[in-house]
């Protein structure tokens, strides 16, 4: 029986000044053996959080594609969970995550969790519902959802490639959504950028990323976009 408190399972967060978030989304994961913390070269308390949590810190160039394949060429287990440094996990997860890779199929199937915000308003919901809707329909869920995946079926398709921006969506378009599914429990990010930015401005402009990426601009022409 595959049990994730063994070596197999490796999660790794890549970080860049992820001080106010970082400490809880590691006590979500608590009690997996392996945690890499993958840093672009942050000057807050990062680091010293990662390692009074038990986590391994790589540290390297900002960049988060970059960042991720960093710390999965660290890693030294059989099942890979890339998770942002802003996202929780709710309870619940890692039995959702266990059951899937003992599925006859798993080796060669990936998942993500569920969308969730940490904000009570209705935005929040509706956000929510219309990312549901992307998921099912189109199979791109973003970065924030996480993704377990096998090293093996990582591997096969590349890994992360070192882009400034659609590091996520770049690589679940290469795994396809006949092989990636969404498990029944929330990944829970913090809604601080939509309160700062405005939701609909902060939705418009992922959306409009996304739909560049799309039709063929370059990652580092939308990097620029999104970065104003």
């Amino acid at each position: 029986m595959l049990s994730f408190r063994s070596q197999q399972l490796t999660v790794v967060i890549p970080t860049l000044n992820a001080g106010a978030t970082l400490a809880a989304t590691l006590a979500s994961i608590a009690g997996v053996a392996e945690i890499i913390v993958s840093d672009g070269g942050s000057t807050d308390e990062t680091r010293s959080i990662a390692a009074a949590a038990g986590a391994r810190t790589v540290t390297g160039s900002r960049g988060r594609g970059r960042q991720l394949q960093a710390g999965a060429d660290e890693a030294t287990s059989t099942w890979l969970l890339f998770l942002h440094a802003d996202t929780v996990l709710a309870a619940g997860w890692r039995q959702a995550a266990e059951d899937h890779a003992r599925a006859d199929a798993a080796p060669g199937l990936a998942a993500c969790f569920r969308f969730a915000l940490d904000d009570l308003g209705w935005q929040a919901r509706v956000l929510e519902g219309l990312v549901a809707i992307r998921c099912a329909m189109f199979g791109l869920p973003y970065g924030d959802q996480g993704l377990l995946i096998s090293r093996a079926l990582f591997d096969d398709i590349g890994g992360f490639r070192d882009l400034p921006i659609m590091e996520d969506v770049d690589l679940v378009r290469r795994l396809g959504r006949r092989r990636l599914m969404v498990l029944p429990v929330a990944a829970r990010t913090s809604a601080d950028r939509w309160r700062r930015d405005g939701w609909a401005r902060r939705s418009l402009r992922n959306l409009v990323c996304l739909t560049l990426y799309l039709i063929g601009v370059t990652p580092a022409r939308i990097a620029r976009l999104y970065e104003r």
